[in-house]
């Protein structure tokens, strides 16, 4: 039986016991310790070992913490500001003013949406230009009030429909560059899931980036770098490892300051410690 499929039959026994527990009332503590325990090394030990392409599934697997759950345990005070002013709102791109720690910052956020419904509306969390240009409003108002910006990165890339590019989308990503490039107060830019292409690097403009440990950030997603060096996206494996494009890498690379640490299995497992 491989390592992957140990690990699953381990999990669902937990899963199983835990259920168990809670419904008799039964104090099973002591089954339950060393079982954690021995699937906590396991992750480890399997983290240790992921193949790039692994980390992107990591990356977006169903559970991962989004950006709203990670505002809602991180953050105070957020306050959600809507519309560019020019065409409409985004929900794909969220942001407005917040507390870290008592210290007032401009929160910018891609999110990708916690269930089917929720993701569907936000478009997996790729932006249309009025996202973009929603974000720059917010930088406006974070150079105006001296509000340092901190930017959650998660999204497969700006959204490719027809009505983005006739509302100008390339155009919108290179502003927002721009823009944030001429910040006169500090930001700090988090990759927490999948920072692709334009997309991402639209609000990832920081005086420190980093990423998460199975988080991934590149000028191109491997499924579409696959479709054109090889003719096929099942070719993304092989794309994956070409472009380097996982936290390790981009450490090494300089592309990002600091890599953060996930629980182990990945952040999915335990939102909280993430």
């Amino acid at each position: 039986m491989t390592t992957d499929a140990n690990l699953a039959n381990l999990e669902q026994r937990l899963s199983d016991l835990e259920g168990l527990a809670r419904q008799s009332g039964e104090d099973l503590e002591a089954e339950l310790r060393p079982l954690r325990d021995k699937i906590e090394r396991m992750r480890l030990e399997r983290g240790r070992n992921l193949s790039r392409w692994e980390r992107v599934q990591l990356a977006r697997t169903p559970g991962r913490p989004t950006a709203l759950d990670y505002a809602e345990r991180i953050f105070t005070d957020f306050t959600e500001l809507h519309g560019d002013r020019a065409f409409g709102d985004d929900p794909a791109l969220i942001g407005g003013p917040a507390r870290l720690r008592g210290q007032s910052v401009m929160l910018l956020m891609q999110q990708k949406g916690r269930d089917t419904k929720g993701r569907v509306r936000r478009r997996f969390g790729m932006s249309n230009p009025e996202g973009y240009r929603k974000a720059m409003r917010l930088m406006d108002l974070a150079d105006k009030f001296r509000l340092p910006v901190v930017a959650l990165i998660d999204t497969p890339g700006a959204y490719p429909g027809i009505d983005a590019e006739e509302r100008g989308q390339a155009w919108a990503i290179a502003e927002s560059i721009q823009r944030m490039v001429r910040l006169k107060v500090p930001a700090v830019c988090a990759v927490i899931g999948e920072g692709g292409s334009g997309g991402a690097l639209a609000i990832g403009v920081g005086n420190r980036v980093l990423i998460q440990e199975n988080a991934w950030y590149s000028v191109i997603s491997p499924e579409s770098c696959a479709a054109i060096l090889w003719r096929d996206s099942a070719q993304a494996p092989k794309a994956a490892e070409a472009l380097q494009l996982t936290a390790p890498d981009l450490l090494r690379l300089g592309i990002v300051e600091d890599v953060v640490p996930e629980p182990p299995g990945g952040a999915h497992h335990d939102p909280d410690a993430a």
